[in-house]
Parts: C-alpha cells; sequence; structure tokens
C-alpha cells in the first residue's frame, strides 16, 4: 500500500472528494476534525492506490448568521471572516489535512462560479422573482416548512433540528425545486450508492415523494452575499454559493482542464444534518445548469462528548486542537476512525482516547515494532535478514497479506474501524508469533532460525505500517525514514518508540 509516485498519480484515475464547507461563525470543534480527518484517510488511501487525488475543503463565509455574530461583537464582516476562517486552516493544518485547495466563498474566483451557475440555472427557464413568507433558521440558515417545526419547552416553535425560527417576509428569487422532485427520484433510482449509509438515503427519499415546493434563493434584508446578476438589491441564499464551493475547488468556469479532470466529485463528505441542501437542493441545481452530478454523498453521525450532543452551554465543545495537543494529533485521529462505525453517531472521552491507544498503537504495535527493531540491533548488530520460509512464517504472511486484502476492502467503503479491526488482528497475529517463536532463546539453541524470525518480523511490521499509514501518517513516516536510513546504511540504528504511551490529561488542562 505504498504511495505512488507523483508522476504515476498525474497519469492515473482521478479522485475528487471534499469536505462540507464549514460555516466559520464559531471555531472549530471536534466535529469538523472528524470530518476533515476521515476525508484525508480516505485521500491518503487513494493515493496509495496510485489514484490521481484532489481533496478541497474551506469555509462558508456568508449569511445572516455570519453578519449577527460580527454585529454581536462590534466588528466588520469580513474582518470577523478572516479571522474565523484562519482557525480553520489551522486546523487543517495542525491535523495533517493533505488537502489541495481550501477555498473561502469571499473569494472573487468563488463569485465568478457562483454567478456562473446561477446564470446556468436562469438560462434554463428555472428562476423567477417573487414574495417569500415563511419560517427561517438562522442558525441552520435553512427554510422550514410549517408541517416540519416541532415545539419548544414553552411552545414556541422551533426547526426540526431544534433551533430558532422566525417569520420572514421579503422579495426573493426562487428556484423552481418542485419541477425537480421526479427527476431526483428517478436519480436516486438509477443510481442507489448515490446518498451513503442507506438510512440517509431512504430519509431524503420520503423527503422528496412527500412533494417539494420552489426554494426561495435570494435574500434582501442583508447584503453579505454574492450578488445576484442583474438584480441589484438581492444576494443569493447562502447555500447557493455555499455548494457552489465543490465546482470553485475544481476550477469552474475558467479553468477547463482541471474542472474537466476532476469533475464530477467522486465524493461529498458532509454530517447528515445537511444531507438535504447536499442531496435534493444541489443535484437540482446542476440538473437545471446541465452539469454532471456528484458520484456520492456520504451523511456521517455526530461525534457525542461523553455520550451527550456538545454544547456551549453545558460546557462541554473541546477545541480538537487543545485534543491534539494533549495526545498527539496522530492519536486523535486513530481514536476517531477506530472508535466510531462510520456514518453512526460516537462518542469520545479523554478516557477512551487514552485507553484505545495505550492498548492498541502503544502496548501492540507500537511495542511489536520496539521489541522487533531493538532485537535485531542487539543480537544480528542491526542487519535485518530476509523473511523466513518456514510454516509459521508463513502462516504469518498469510495473515498479512489477509489483513491488507481486508484493510483495501474497507478503506474503500469508508468503513475505517473495519479496517484497524482487521489490522489489529494481524498486530495481534504477530505478537503471539513472538511469543511462540521465543527469538530470545533461539540467539543460544537456533541464531539462524533467530535471524529468520526477526526477518520475518521486520517485514510484518513494515507491511502493518503501510496499512495504517493513512490514518497514522506522521508516525510511520518516522517508521519508514528509520527503516529507509537502515537500508542505506545496511544497520538499523537504536529504535525510538512510534506510539509512547499516552497520560491522562486533568480535565481543566485538556478543555
Amino acid at each position: 500500500m505504498r504511495f505512488a509516485s507523483k508522476a504515476t498519480r498525474d497519469m492515473s484515475e482521478p479522485f475528487y472528494l471534499t469536505t462540507a464547507i464549514a460555516y466559520p461563525n464559531g471555531r472549530p470543534h471536534i466535529g469538523h476534525a472528524y470530518e476533515a480527518i476521515a476525508a484525508d484517510v480516505i485521500a491518503r488511501f487513494m493515493r496509495a492506490q496510485g489514484r490521481d487525488v484532489r481533496l478541497v475543503t474551506g469555509t462558508d463565509e456568508h449569511g445572516l448568521k455570519m453578519v449577527q455574530t460580527a454585529r454581536g461583537q462590534d466588528r466588520e464582516t469580513l474582518e470577523f471572516a478572516d479571522e474565523m476562517s484562519g482557525h480553520f486552516r489551522v486546523m487543517c493544518d495542525g491535523l495533517d489535512i493533505s488537502y489541495d485547495a481550501f477555498v473561502r466563498t469571499t473569494e472573487e474566483r468563488h463569485h465568478a462560479a457562483s454567478i456562473a451557475l446561477w446564470k446556468a440555472m436562469e438560462a434554463n427557464g428555472d428562476l423567477y422573482l417573487d414574495r417569500y413568507e415563511g419560517w427561517y433558521s438562522v442558525r441552520d440558515e435553512a427554510y422550514y416548512d410549517e408541517k416540519e417545526l416541532i415545539a419548544g419547552a414553552d411552545g414556541e416553535k422551533l426547526s426540526p433540528q431544534g433551533t430558532p425560527v422566525e417569520w420572514t417576509v421579503e422579495e426573493s428569487w426562487f428556484f423552481k425545486l418542485s419541477d425537480y422532485a421526479e427527476r431526483l427520484l428517478a436519480h436516486y433510482r438509477d443510481n442507489p450508492d448515490f446518498i451513503r449509509p442507506e438510512s440517509r438515503r431512504n430519509e431524503i427519499v420520503r423527503f422528496v415523494e412527500g412533494g417539494l415546493k420552489d426554494l426561495s434563493v435570494s435574500r434582501t434584508s442583508f447584503d453579505w452575499g454574492v450578488p445576484v446578476p442583474g438584480s441589484p438589491g438581492h444576494v443569493m441564499y447562502v447555500w447557493v454559493d455555499a455548494l457552489t464551493t465543490y465546482m470553485t475547488g475544481v476550477g469552474y468556469p475558467d479553468d477547463r482542464a482541471n474542472y474537466d479532470r476532476f469533475w464530477p466529485a467522486d465524493l461529498h463528505l458532509i454530517g447528515k444534518d445537511i444531507v438535504r441542501f447536499h442531496a435534493v437542493y444541489w443535484p437540482a441545481f446542476l440538473m437545471s445548469a446541465k452539469l454532471p452530478l456528484p458520484k456520492q454523498l456520504f451523511g456521517h453521525g455526530f461525534l457525542l462528548a461523553r455520550g451527550e450532543k456538545m454544547s456551549k452551554s453545558l460546557g462541554n465543545v473541546v477545541d480538537p486542537m487543545v485534543l491534539a495537543e494533549s495526545y498527539g494529533v496522530d492519536s486523535l485521529r486513530y481514536f476517531l476512525m477506530r472508535e466510531v462505525s462510520f456514518g453512526q453517531d460516537g462518542s469520545y472521552s479523554d478516557e477512551a482516547i487514552v485507553t484505545r491507544c495505550n492498548a492498541e498503537l502503544a502496548n501492540s504495535f507500537g511495542n511489536l515494532a520496539q521489541r522487533t527493531f531493538s532485537m535485531i540491533v542487539k543480537n544480528l548488530d542491526g542487519v535485518v535478514a530476509p523473511a523466513g520460509e518456514a510454516s509459521d512464517d508463513l502462516a504469518l504472511l498469510s495473515k498479512v497479506s489477509e489483513a491488507e486484502g481486508e484493510a483495501r476492502a474497507r478503506f474503500a467503503e469508508y468503513d475505517f474501524s473495519a479496517v484497524l479491526e482487521a489490522w489489529m488482528g494481524a498486530v495481534f497475529a504477530a505478537n503471539a508469533y513472538v511469543d511462540a517463536q521465543a527469538p530470545w532463546a533461539l540467539r543460544k539453541t537456533d541464531p539462524a532460525r533467530m535471524a529468520e524470525v526477526l526477518g520475518t518480523l521486520a517485514t510484518v511490521v513494515e507491511r502493518l505500517g503501510e496499512v495504517v499509514e493513512p490514518v497514522v501518517p506522521k508516525s510511520i513516516a518516522r517508521l519508514r525514514s528509520y527503516l529507509g536510513e537502515g537500508r542505506t546504511s545496511g544497520r538499523l540504528a537504536q529504535p525510538q518508540p512510534i506510539f509512547p504511551r499516552l497520560e491522562l490529561v486533568a480535565a481543566d488542562e485538556s478543555a
């Protein structure tokens, strides 16, 4: 599972994936980190398979919520957006997210892409001017039908997400979403993997089957957004230009070489709360503009803090960079991909991170690598022998091959926890092999056999490192560097722990 060279990737089949475009009215939280890490793991795996990968992320900086938040801090909206977008870029860089483009919706290139999409929808006759009257959630930047609302504790109307809604009346451009219900349903039927997991697909199918109303796609009550071409006073509904970001990231509409190579996207990775925007509005916009639809949307679940939804009022919103600083970037990446079945909700805590990473990274794989290389340095003067060919050696190597095959299959399905389960099975088998072969005893009774055993283990450690590299890239880069230097010099140096044991950080230190 080694990475293909850049030259090879440039000639290979493209793979384009995106995260959701984060709304930066607050600093990044662990949910943003979770999605970014998952996207990066997919990108690294695909690159290792020789695909020419483009990973795009960014920030969605328009909309009323940004205006109100900036105003509440007595700041200019652009100044506020600049600062908050910077926090998201810092998070991506700090978590080793290998993005190829970071798109801000306030950029001129993105305005050009949004206007091009708008004009294409207009040319198809799908936009008309009318008056909007209805319920709007500023927090969700979403319109809701009366039948979708729920009652709060004191009887006030709330969105399905439990956010406040307000009655809104303003002149607006509308998109003829109602004309696209049957085409959308046909697309879902013809492309059963378009929306994953299946539970999200079923929700969307039921929603569209219930009937679609035309969608208000411009606002006049504020001016923070992409101006509607030819319609002074109107700015585009935030979700129109936010979704267009996915095409901005590959050069739409002017960079035809990149656009033609990478669009349509292979995967939009998003949270389950915004599946409707991506699975209903976005494909309808693209159908109207006569542009190809993305191949797949994956709506992952939420991360819960000790089983509770994160909330500022509960004081359980944690900066992911604090967790990364406390326990290490790779440990955080490993825990999030291992602990949660991707697509479902999951829970995290400091104790769970320490317990999982110590048991599997430090005690299992890390210890396997450390004692293997230490024994080679001590007993073979650092010279790595070829893998053995005895039945026990071949059985272990076969187990590793099985784990590699299972990992490739599960990575391709975005089933990260199953990848790491298969990987751990091979790690456990390797540790059992060490105990059964007892190379420390073979040193006296059969030195040649000891060399074969240690050579087999060195091969296994290297191959298992390649399997897990998309998840813990920096740690495996150190392992690869160590082995590469050993090959160059002909002898391994005394090894340093790849995954040191973690210590629990006090709650007030990691909050």
